[in-house]
């Protein structure tokens, strides 16, 4: 051992290596070689903070916070203060779990500070304004914008929740008028689906910036489709049942359908013609279902099928007596009147169901007789009879009436009789 620190080679690496072990020593209390400035106190200064605000949130809403940031200035020694900042827990809190509604001054404390730190808020208290939460139920308005593609409409939007909750303060709960958003369809060619993001209104149209609404997006569907229009089926009653048998009643599933295709097809339409339904050879009680032909360019319709029940009954007979005889095609230059039969009117049986016949009367069936076309003298023409729906002739009848036509005598010129003609017009 003496002979090695005898060697001056050995006595220098001993030296480098305490003096190694020395410098790791301070730089992992965080220290440096220039005295004792690592033992030093200083401090770090943090702007714009903002502050977190302790309260009930299912009963207060918190309208304004003055100012809404703070400086925080952090004191101790740089090691200290390089760890408090880096761990991400510094905060400012604002305590109002022990006030209500109402306007407060009231101090911030600073939080997550590591106990070896001292910190310091600026300022050191805000103004808060609180008032009371309150809660409305508001179904969600989604105003379509844009013009899809052409020749195409865009349908009612279906939203996913319709409802919502709106939470305003006290002072703006009169002030909800509408929860909305738009969904634009500009040139949309198919269904148009998003996520909208929902916006509280008054009733002028102002946005409401206090609103917090839950949930603040809702799922949209635009349909996009042909023009459309909601307009009466009319169902074809063909023929009439066997002798005996009547028509009490005809139900179908649904006397209306949307018609979708051109606009101006469209326009035109006042009612969709369906199917046709044989009440011949019917006997009991009946259920057609049947499809809903398409027609006139429409290119869909909803719904595209119709159930049709039609109830039969056995039938009753009774005569209508003395049903007047009316014109059809008279010329307002001619007299006709009807010479055969000379009472002018005619007895008719009718047959149908028995709640149907019962009611009936003479003033509820026509007797028409067309005399369009034809020349002045007597004329024998057939009876059309005009007859409610469901009710027809008791028996094989075929009805005539003879009429006359003659022109009408034409007015004495004035002056009175033997007043001279006047002369022809010159050629």
């Amino acid at each position: 051992m003496d002979q090695w620190l005898r060697n001056t080679n050995v006595v220098k690496v001993i030296a480098l290596v305490i003096g190694i072990m020395l410098w790791a020593v301070v730089r992992s209390d965080g220290g440096s070689m220039s005295g004792s400035s690592s033992l030093e106190a200083r401090e770090q200064q943090i702007g714009n903070v903002s502050i977190t605000p302790k309260y009930d949130t299912d009963k207060y809403f918190i309208e304004s916070i003055d100012p809404p940031q703070v400086s925080l200035t952090l004191s101790g020694r740089d090691a200290a203060l390089k760890r408090a900042m880096s761990t991400g827990t510094l905060s400012v809190e604002l305590d109002l779990t022990k006030v209500s509604k109402g306007e407060f001054v009231l101090p911030v404390t600073p939080a997550g500070i590591p106990s070896n730190v001292t910190a310091k808020v600026l300022p050191s208290t805000v103004k808060v304004v609180i008032d009371e939460k309150m809660n409305k139920s508001m179904q969600v308005t989604i105003n379509v914008t844009g013009i899809p593609g052409v020749g195409l409409k865009a349908g009612q939007p279906v939203v996913k929740p319709k409802q919502v909750t709106v939470s305003v303060p006290s002072r703006s709960y009169e002030e909800v008028d509408s929860v909305r958003a738009d969904v634009n369809v500009e040139k949309a060619t198919s269904a148009v689906t998003k996520k909208a993001t929902l916006q509280a209104y008054d009733k002028d149209g102002n946005l409401i910036e206090t609103a917090v609404i839950a949930p603040a997006v809702v799922d949209v569907e635009v349909p996009i489709t042909s023009p459309f229009t909601l307009v009466p089926l009319q169902i074809k009653l063909v023929g009439e049942p066997p002798r005996g048998f009547a028509v009490s009643a005809v139900r179908q599933s649904t006397d209306k359908v949307t018609v979708y295709g051109a606009q101006n097809v469209l326009d035109r339409m006042e009612f969709y013609e369906g199917p046709q339904v044989s009440l011949g050879e019917l006997k009991e009680d009946t259920e057609f279902s049947l499809p809903i032909p398409l027609s006139n360019n429409v290119k869909q319709l909803d719904p595209d099928k119709v159930t049709v029940n039609v109830s039969i009954v056995p039938s009753v007979t009774k005569t209508l007596e003395a049903i007047p005889l009316s014109f059809v095609g008279q010329n307002d230059g001619f007299n006709t009147k009807v010479v055969l039969p000379e009472s002018g009117q005619l007895n008719l049986t009718v047959e149908g169901a028995p709640a149907i016949i019962e009611k009936l009367k003479p003033q509820d069936v026509q007797a028409i007789l067309d005399v369009s076309n034809l020349p002045p003298g007597k004329h024998e023409v057939s009876v059309t009879w005009n007859l409610p729906t469901f009710v027809k002739k008791g028996v094989p009848q075929d009805f005539k009436a003879t009429v006359e036509i003659s022109a009408k005598a034409e007015k004495p010129a004035a002056g009175g009789e033997g007043a001279a003609a006047p002369a022809p017009a010159a050629p």
